[in-house]
């Protein structure tokens, strides 16, 4: 159960926090979550994972058809992907995932 409400609190906040502070403030957030929520240190960097691959992947995603595939392509074919806004997406979603994660691995580690 607190597996669950991690990964969704981590989401929550990870979209609602760079509305009001800078875009890294996600990472702040899913340190907090889990300091405040404890878990396995291991349990806790998959949770925090988890919640902002999902929303990054599902944002990127909302993104990129609201424009036709037009700048996640042109980006693609500037960096080596062959133009596939498929594994952008992907590694957009890698990206925030994994800050993420180490913030909520550090957020755990701490609390030991």
């Amino acid at each position: 159960m607190k597996f669950i409400i991690v990964v969704l609190l981590t989401a929550l906040l990870g979209f609602a926090a760079p509305l009001y502070f800078t875009w890294w403030s996600f990472a702040v957030s899913s340190f907090v979550i889990a300091l405040l929520i404890h878990q396995k240190p291991l349990m806790a960097f998959i949770a925090t994972f988890l919640g902002l691959f999902l929303l990054w992947g599902i944002m990127a995603i909302w993104i990129d058809n609201a424009n036709n595939h037009l700048l996640s392509g042109k980006i693609a074919l500037i960096l080596p992907l062959q133009g596939s806004t498929i594994l952008l997406i992907l590694i957009t979603a890698l990206t925030g995932g994994i800050i993420s994660g180490f913030a909520g691995l550090t957020g755990s580690l701490i609390r030991k």
